[in-house]
């Protein structure tokens, strides 16, 4: 069956401000060496001070409508992954469609973590299954600086801030790409495994000091575990669903959380080099806005090109996880 839901664009935005090792190592115990060799990463990204999630959101937005030729007014849905909005209400979807002047809209904001950007690509098909003529402002946005502990310096060194955007759609003309499959899950059993905090079960009273539950926390070695085998498994299972094999994916773009994972998890499914995308180094995991910034930056760059068949794969909180086959 041939694909219904289609990216028109894709635009991501990462703020200008840059945190290198050696930025992190001036402030918590730990040094490049440390980071770079169990994570991958030298450098991250951090919103201005002034700025929200809603801010990188928006810039993401103008950005993809432009390259899509759209006026706001023209679109009928904007939804938002994330799992650091600027408020709790009103949605970082519906803050971004009032500063658009897009009209009324169907908006709203959902939380899948890291794998946010696959469980929305399912949420577009739907829609579109629902509505042939549908737009929508798909937005993955992350301000995770605002929720990292500084003290902790097994996480404050993984985290980057980012925001992207698609126009997605059911129109078959001038697209960028078109979503062939897509498969996501959870597993709330493991809720504990990563923990964005901030929540109502952050009980402060005005004045309260803020204490580690306001703040993201993760097992790590158990995280890994999980991490590796879900994505692996979620990937055989989408090429399989569909009649495919690891040798039809031109590009493997996992979920740029740590170098070990990404690398665990290609060498097992047999894909490796230059089939495997990685950009973890220069911006950290930035959550749900990781895989469409890799996929932006690897079709800038020329490493996908007409007629590729890209398998994106996460695994974030919740536990959730997915894996998408895209062809462009």
């Amino acid at each position: 069956m041939k694909p219904f839901c289609h990216l028109l664009a894709l635009h991501a935005y990462v703020p200008d401000t840059v945190l290198t090792n050696a930025d992190l190592a001036a402030v918590v115990d730990t040094n490049d060496e440390w980071i770079v060799s169990r994570t991958g990463i030298r450098r991250r990204h951090r919103l201005d001070a002034a700025d929200n999630a809603s801010d990188m959101a928006l810039r993401a937005a103008r950005g993809a409508l432009d390259d899509a030729g759209l006026l706001p007014a023209e679109l009928t849905h904007v939804i938002t992954a994330t799992c650091t909005p600027d408020v709790l209400s009103p949605s970082v979807a519906c803050i971004v469609a009032g500063q658009l002047d897009t009209g009324p809209v169907m908006a709203f904001d959902f939380s899948a973590a890291c794998s946010g950007f696959l469980y929305g690509l399912s949420l577009c098909r739907s829609l579109l299954a629902q509505d042939h003529e549908a737009k929508i402002l798909f937005i993955c946005a992350e301000a995770l600086s605002r929720r990292v502990n500084w003290a902790d310096r097994s996480t404050c060194v993984l985290f980057g801030d980012a925001a992207t955007a698609c126009v997605v759609s059911a129109g078959s003309a001038n697209v960028l790409a078109g979503l062939e499959d897509v498969l996501c899950l959870s597993d709330g059993r493991q809720r504990d495994l990563i923990v964005v905090g901030g929540g109502t079960s952050s009980r402060y009273g005005l004045g309260d000091p803020v204490g580690e539950d306001f703040f993201i926390r993760m097992q790590g070695r158990e995280t890994y575990k999980h991490a590796v085998r879900s994505m692996v498994q979620v990937c055989e299972d989408v090429l399989a669903k569909n009649g495919l094999t690891a040798a039809d994916v031109d590009l493997l773009v996992p979920h740029q959380a740590n170098l070990r994972i990404i690398e665990a998890v290609g060498g097992r499914l047999g894909i490796t080099g230059e089939r495997v995308f990685v950009n973890v180094d220069q911006y950290g995991n930035t959550s749900s806005a990781s895989i469409p910034l890799a996929i932006a930056e690897a079709h800038a760059q020329g490493r996908i090109r007409p007629g590729c068949r890209v398998l994106a794969t996460a695994f974030g909180a919740g536990l959730t996880w997915g894996a998408a086959l895209l062809r462009f």
